[in-house]
């Protein structure tokens, strides 16, 4: 059974290409979209070019893996981010 390791405070998600956040060089970001609705969530390069996108159901909760230089942004707010690890 694999466990959430805590590595940084939960933010809101950037809504924004120029603020989008690699939340502090990450390589797995837990995702919660605490909305009504559902949220575009958006993983760019380190130049801001897009690497690839989803949409998180509200309510949901997703674990985002990604290069330590990626940046994360979301349609809205309300969906929080925290740099996570696993432990086993």
């Amino acid at each position: 059974m694999s466990r959430t390791l805590l590595l940084g405070a939960q933010a809101a998600l950037p809504t924004t290409v120029g603020t989008a956040s690699s939340f502090s060089q990450a390589t797995v970001v837990r995702l919660y979209n605490s909305d009504t609705g559902a949220h575009l969530i958006t993983l760019l390069d380190s130049d801001y070019q897009g690497i690839g996108s989803m949409t998180l159901a509200a309510g949901a909760t997703e674990f985002i893996e990604k290069n330590h230089s990626d940046l994360l942004l979301a349609a809205n707010a309300l969906v929080l981010g925290a740099k996570v690890g696993f432990t086993v």
